[in-house]
């Protein structure tokens, strides 16, 4: 008997071991799917709810080592969307959910760009983006009141950058981020002290009024500092703004040429006809904007005018006669002369 009991324990160890080294591998081994997966993890999810979201996602099949590493580790998995790469561990897999940071889709606005243009950029991650819900909560004055902004629309408030927008974003959770960027940059400059520009322009809602035609003016990242400066001396003294792109924002004409009924117009924003700040942004600013609009070159000059001449710099001028030169130096330039 002895004998027989000694035998059994042998073979109970070894059976033991082999088990133990069946686990090992097991639990060691990597996840099925050959390339990267998205899963949604719901709120109070538990062990056994889990591994049938990623059996059925084709992420992981072995269900015993899955409780086996589940009993051993204890994992506190957290609600989201999150994205599996292939071959991970089940302490990997584990360590994505576990993280609470949901699976994100990277939208880059660039800046100068007006609210309606931006949908354009966002469905390339964001397919099902609605237009026309975006335009509708965009121009919406309660919706803008509840982001905190005293303005009647968003336009000017949604800050150019590159984003990482939550993978299951909406039209509204978007503009609520860009805003709060916005706001956050706004935070910023509204400590800086050195600029005297906040009492000049009086509301963050005139900094980028002023920054949203500066945006436009130029894409020369050295002369925006030079275009606010022009464009304070011209409110200074009640010199009508006289930005074309004002005009171009009233009728969405965005290239091309501006005709004379559209400098006509009776609109608020035509700054060819009307002096001092439109009624808002005519586009969304970035941070250099907004930047130069608070702290401007300190020039005399009151104009200026594209050299056309490939550089995309402007000559800047302080009289109209030797402002009227250079336009006469641009128009050779385009070879109109």
């Amino acid at each position: 008997m002895k004998k027989i009991f000694a035998i059994f324990c042998v073979f109970l160890a070894l059976g033991c071991v082999f088990f133990a080294f069946q686990v090992k591998n097991r639990l060691a081994a990597t996840s099925k799917n050959g390339e990267t997966v998205l899963v949604n993890i719901p709120k109070g999810a538990s062990a056994g709810p889990i591994f049938g979201i990623l059996r059925n996602k084709g992420i992981w099949e072995d269900e015993l080592a899955y409780k086996v590493w589940c009993k051993l580790a204890q994992p506190s998995p957290k609600a989201g969307w999150f994205e599996i790469p292939p071959h991970q561990t089940l302490e990997q897999i584990a360590a994505i959910i576990e993280s609470g940071k949901t699976a994100v889709r990277r939208v880059t606005i660039p800046e100068g760009r007006a609210s309606w243009e931006m949908p354009a950029y966002i469905k390339k991650a964001f397919p099902d983006i609605d237009e026309k819900r975006w335009n509708d909560l965009v121009q919406d004055p309660k919706f803008a009141r509840s982001l905190g902004l005293d303005a009647n629309s968003l336009e000017g408030y949604l800050l150019p950058d590159t984003y990482p927008f939550p993978i299951d974003a909406n039209e509204e959770t978007i503009l609520k981020q860009m805003v709060a960027a916005n706001q956050k940059v706004r935070d910023q400059f509204m400590s800086d002290s050195a600029s005297s520009m906040w009492k000049t322009l009086g509301s963050w809602h005139k900094v980028l009024t002023l920054a949203s035609v500066v945006e436009e003016e130029t894409g020369i990242p050295e002369e925006r500092p030079l275009i606010a400066g022009v464009f304070h001396n011209r409110l200074r003294i009640g010199m009508p703004l006289g930005a074309d792109p004002t005009v171009r924002f009233i009728f969405k004409n965005l290239t091309g040429p501006i005709y004379k009924s559209q400098l006509n117009s009776d609109s608020p924003y035509n700054t060819r006809k009307f002096k001092g700040l439109m009624p808002g942004p005519i586009s969304n600013p970035g941070r250099k904007a907004i930047e130069a609009t608070l702290h401007p070159a300190n020039t005399e000059a009151l104009y200026f005018v594209a050299k056309d001449d490939g550089s995309m710099t402007h000559f800047f001028s302080k009289t109209l006669g030797e402002h009227n030169k250079y336009k006469d130096v641009a128009a050779k330039n385009r070879g109109e002369h």
